[in-house]
């Protein structure tokens, strides 16, 4: 079992300002949070998956 992340430890991973996936959980779009007591945790696997899902590919000018 994957120890479940902080919201610090997803924004750094994603390279996001911690802001930002607090927006996202208001808007419904960001990778799926679970309250843990007053905290939100993220599962490892479901932020990959999100990622996967949502990343935009970009390709460089040729």
């Amino acid at each position: 079992m994957e120890k479940l992340l902080s919201v610090e430890e997803v924004a750094d991973f994603l390279g996001v300002p911690v802001n930002t996936l607090y927006q996202w959980r208001h808007e419904g779009t960001g990778p799926t949070a679970f309250r843990v007591g007053r905290f939100l945790r993220y599962d490892p696997a479901e932020v990959r998956d999100w990622l996967t899902t949502n990343a935009e590919v970009t390709h460089g000018a040729r």
